[in-house]
């Protein structure tokens, strides 16, 4: 399954009044910093990352890499601030249809 835009879109008017419930600071994305977006994401399924890496290519991989492990979606990247997806057994956000 892929998000398309308008699904998107949706996702992001969702996620405007959000604050960031995971921070990836200096030491990197080590396994509790995924534990707590595995779990964030379990309880939320829409949540906000800030991501703190000086190098544009650095933060880039970061990102390719928490989207990989925690099997999520990108909805968007702004910045510092990541925003994924990933829907749960009980699909608390029901997505427009394509």
């Amino acid at each position: 399954m892929n998000l398309n835009n308008k699904q998107k879109q949706f996702l992001k008017g969702l996620a405007h009044p959000l604050k960031p419930v995971v921070m990836v600071g200096g030491n990197g994305l080590t396994e509790g910093v995924l534990a707590e977006i595995d779990h964030a994401l379990n309880f939320h399924e829409l949540i906000k990352i800030k991501v703190s890496a000086e190098d544009r290519d650095t933060k880039k991989l970061i990102i390719n890499a928490i989207v990989a492990e925690s099997k999520s979606f990108l909805v968007q990247s702004i910045g510092n601030i990541l925003t994924i997806y990933r829907p749960t057994e009980d699909k608390r956000i029901s997505l427009p249809r394509g």
